[in-house]
C-alpha cells in the first residue's frame, strides 16, 4: 500500500514553539566597496541601471566587477535538488530536473570571464505525466505563454548583452527556441538540457508508457509493470531516451544553428553535457563581439537545413508546428504544407532510432554515433545542405562540419559506442544507400480526401512494415470506431472493443475541443499491443514522436470548426491509402451501413450530413486555452504554427469592432 501522509497539528502551524527566532534584526552593515559609476553614467543612464547595480551588489556580487558584459541565462528548471542530487521537492519531469547544473556551469563561465551572469525560469510541464489527463489540455497553449514569458524576462533586463537559454522538453524547448528567435540583434546560444540513459534491464521510457493498456490485455503482470516502471527512467535528468517531440526539438535546434556543433542528444548528468554549457557561455561572449544577433544565425537557408536534418532523422510530427512557430518569430517566411513535403521527398532518412526503427537505437547512442553533425556529413555529400549557412560558434555550416570530420571528439566517442555497447555507429546513422538497403523509408506524409479536405499528418516510417503491401503502399479499408473524448476510446482498447481491422476516430480534439491534446496514449497502446498494428486512428488532435501505425492527426478542418471528420458515424467505412514511397495519402468516407459506393459518393454524403450532436468543447476545457485557440485560429492555425500574429489579431478585433457598431 502507498505511504500515507501525515496530517501536521493545527499547533505546530500556527507556531513552532521556537522562541529563540523572535528577535530578527532590522539593521546590517551591508556590502562593503564603491560601485564603478562614472560621471557620465550619473549624469545620463537611466536611474533603473544605476539601482541595477545596487541590487547586484547587495545580491552579494563584487561591486568592482559590475561592469562586465550582463548575459541572461534561462531555463526551464524545476524542482529542488539537496547539494548531493536528493530530491527536496520534485519537478514535473527528469528534463528540467538537472538543468539547474547547466546553468551553473554556464553561469561559473562567464564569471570567470568577467561577464556579468544572471538567472531567470519558467518551469515547463511535462506531456508524459498529463497524458489522458485535463493537464494536456494546457500543453500546446503552454508553449505560447511560456515564449512570451521568456521575451519579457530578456526585455526586462535592459543591460543584457546576450542570451543562453536552457531547455529540455516538448513544449519548454521550443517555447525557448521561439523567445530566442525573436531577438533579431541580439547574440543567443540555445543549450539543450540532454537525454536520459536507459535502463541496463528494463523498458525505455516510451514503451513504459503502455504497461496499463499492456496489464489490461493480460500481456504483462502487475510485478513486471511496477519493476519495470521504477527503473524506466534510468538517469535523473534529460528528455527521453526515444526520439520524440523533446529530443526531435533538440535537433532541429542544432540543426538551425542555435546550438553548437554536437551539443543535442548529450547525456544529462556526465562530463561531456556540463562542458557544452561552458563553450557555450563562450560562445555567446564571441557572438557579441562579432556583433552578430540571432537574424545572421536564423535565415532561410538555416530553416531549409533544419528542415532537411529532421526528415533525415525521422523526427516527430509536432516539429511541424513548433519549427512553423520558430520561423514565424524569427521574421522567416513560414513553411508550408508543399514545403515539408518537397523537403521529407527529397532527404532519405538515415537514423535508425526509436520508435522508428528498424533497430530502435536510444537517443544517447545516436549522439555517441556522431549526431546531428554526422548525419550533416551525410547530406551534405548528398548535396541537400546550405552550407553557408552561420551556426553558434560563429563559423559556417561548413567549416563546423569539417572540424566535427577530422576532430578527436568524433572518433573517440564513436568509438566508445562501439567498445562500450557492441554497436557500429554506422549502423546507427548511416549513407542513404545503405539507409535505402535497410528499407527505410522518408519521415512525414500530409494525406488529403473528403475527410480532411485541408490537410492532416502522418508519420509514415512507423506504419508497420508487416502491413505495407509490397509496392510500399499502406491500404486500408475498415469501419470507424468513432469517440469524442481520449479516456472513452482508451477505455474502448482496454476492454477489448477496438479489434483488428477497425478504423479508431477519435474527433472534437483540435484546438477548439481540446487543445489540439497529444493522444500518445491511444498510439502508444496501439504499438504495444499485438493488434494495434492491423487499427487505424484518425483525429485532429496531434500525437508525440512515438506515434506508430497509420496514426492520422492535425485533421482540418478540426471537427468544430466544421470539419468532416465530425460528422462521421459508428461503423462508417473509411478507406485510407499512404504511399510510404512517394509521400502521398489520402483519407476518405468511402460507406456507410455496410455499402461501399467510393470517395466521390462520401463527398457527397458528408456535405448532406449535420455535425455529430456529441461535439462541444471538453467540459473541463480552460478559459486561457479557449482564448489561446481564439487567438491562434486567427493567426493561421495549427499549420501556421500555433502562433499570435498580433498584427493579424488586432486586424480581424478592428473588423469585429466595426460590424457590432455598424
Amino acid at each position: 500500500m502507498p505511504a500515507i501522509t501525515q496530517v501536521p497539528s493545527l499547533a505546530s502551524i500556527l507556531d513552532s514553539g521556537d522562541s529563540t527566532m523572535f528577535a530578527p534584526p532590522t539593521k546590517t552593515r551591508g556590502p562593503q566597496g564603491q560601485l564603478p559609476f562614472t560621471d557620465e553614467m550619473l549624469r545620463n543612464a537611466p536611474s533603473g541601471d544605476l539601482f541595477g547595480w545596487t541590487m547586484n551588489a547587495g545580491m552579494g556580487w563584487d561591486p568592482s566587477k559590475l561592469g562586465g558584459k550582463e548575459v541572461l541565462i534561462l531555463s526551464t528548471h524545476g524542482g529542488l535538488r539537496a547539494a548531493d542530487g536528493t530530491p527536496i521537492a520534485l519537478g514535473y519531469h527528469s528534463g528540467h530536473w538537472e538543468v539547474n547544473l547547466l546553468v551553473e556551469a554556464a553561469a561559473r563561465e562567464l564569471k570567470g570571464l568577467d561577464a556579468v551572469p544572471f538567472a531567470g525560469y519558467c518551469s515547463d510541464p511535462c506531456d508524459g505525466r498529463s497524458q489522458g489527463t485535463t493537464g494536456m489540455f494546457d500543453s500546446l497553449p503552454y508553449r505560447n505563454d511560456a515564449a512570451q514569458i521568456f521575451r519579457r524576462l530578456i526585455r526586462s533586463l535592459p543591460r543584457r548583452s546576450g542570451v543562453l537559454g536552457v531547455a529540455t522538453c516538448d513544449k519548454g524547448l521550443p517555447a525557448m527556441m521561439m523567445a530566442l528567435a525573436a531577438q533579431h540583434t541580439l547574440p543567443c546560444i540555445l543549450v539543450p538540457g540532454g537525454v536520459t540513459l536507459l535502463a541496463e534491464e528494463g523498458e525505455d521510457a516510451a514503451a513504459i508508457q503502455t504497461i496499463g493498456a499492456r496489464f489490461a490485455h493480460g500481456k504483462i503482470t502487475r510485478e513486471y509493470a511496477a519493476e519495470m516502471g521504477c527503473r524506466a527512467c534510468a538517469s535523473p535528468g534529460g528528455g527521453c531516451q526515444f526520439l520524440g517531440t523533446a529530443a526531435t526539438a533538440q535537433v532541429v535546434g542544432e540543426a538551425l544553428g542555435m546550438s553548437l556543433t554536437h551539443s543535442a542528444l548529450a547525456p544529462s548528468g556526465q562530463p561531456v553535457w556540463v562542458d557544452m554549457a561552458r563553450r557555450s557561455a563562450r560562445a555567446v561572449l564571441l557572438m557579441e563581439s562579432r556583433g552578430l544577433g540571432m537574424r545572421d544565425i536564423l535565415t532561410p537557408a538555416a530553416l531549409e537545413n533544419a528542415m532537411a536534418v529532421h526528415a533525415a532523422f525521422g523526427g516527430s510530427t509536432n516539429l511541424i508546428l513548433h519549427l512553423t512557430a520558430i520561423a514565424y518569430h524569427a521574421g522567416l517566411k513560414r513553411p508550408t504544407v508543399d514545403d515539408w513535403a518537397r523537403v521529407n521527398r527529397s532527404v532519405p532518412r538515415i537514423v535508425d532510432a526509436l520508435p522508428n526503427g528498424p533497430k530502435h537505437h536510444a537517443t544517447v547512442q545516436v549522439f555517441l554515433a556522431g549526431g546531428v553533425p554526422e548525419v550533416m556529413l551525410h547530406l551534405r555529400k548528398a548535396g541537400l545542405l546550405d552550407t553557408s549557412a552561420l551556426v553558434a560558434s560563429g563559423q559556417t555550416l561548413g567549416d563546423a562540419l569539417d572540424w566535427w570530420a577530422q576532430s578527436e571528439r568524433r572518433a573517440v566517442l564513436r568509438k566508445t559506442l562501439l567498445e562500450r555497447d557492441g554497436i557500429d555507429p554506422d549502423n546507427v546513422i548511416m549513407s542513404p544507400d545503405e539507409a535505402r538497403h535497410r528499407g527505410l523509408t522518408a519521415t512525414v506524409c500530409f494525406p488529403i480526401g473528403n475527410l480532411a479536405p485541408e490537410g492532416a499528418v502522418i508519420k509514415s516510417t512507423s506504419i508497420d512494415p508487416s502491413v505495407v503491401d509490397a509496392d510500399g503502399v499502406y491500404r486500408k479499408v475498415g469501419p470507424a470506431r468513432v469517440f469524442v473524448t481520449e479516456p472513452a476510446a482508451i477505455e474502448a482498447i482496454k476492454a477489448g472493443q477496438v479489434k483488428e481491422g477497425d478504423i479508431l476516430v477519435l474527433a472534437c480534439r483540435g484546438p477548439m475541443g481540446a487543445g489540439m491534446e497529444e493522444t500518445y496514449q491511444l498510439t502508444s497502446a496501439l504499438k504495444f499491443l499485438p493488434f494495434g498494428k492491423h487499427v487505424a486512428l484518425l483525429t485532429d488532435a496531434r500525437f508525440s514522436g512515438v506515434s506508430t501505425g497509420a496514426c492520422i492527426g492535425h485533421i482540418s478542418p478540426e471537427a468544430l470548426a466544421g470539419g468532416p471528420i465530425g460528422k462521421l458515424r459508428e461503423g462508417d467505412v473509411i478507406e485510407i491509402v499512404i504511399d510510404r514511397n512517394r509521400l502521398e495519402g489520402t483519407v476518405n468516407l468511402v460507406g456507410e451501413g455496410g455499402t461501399v459506393f467510393g470517395a466521390e459518393q462520401g463527398s457527397r454524403v458528408l456535405a448532406e450530413r449535420e455535425p455529430r450532436p456529441d461535439l462541444a468543447p471538453d467540459k473541463d476545457l480552460p478559459a486561457d486555452t479557449k482564448l489561446w485557440a481564439a487567438l491562434q485560429d486567427a493567426s493561421g492555425g495549427t499549420w501556421g504554427g500555433a502562433v499570435y500574429d498580433v498584427e493579424r489579431i488586432v486586424k480581424l478585433l478592428a473588423a469585429g469592432r466595426r460590424a457590432l457598431e455598424g
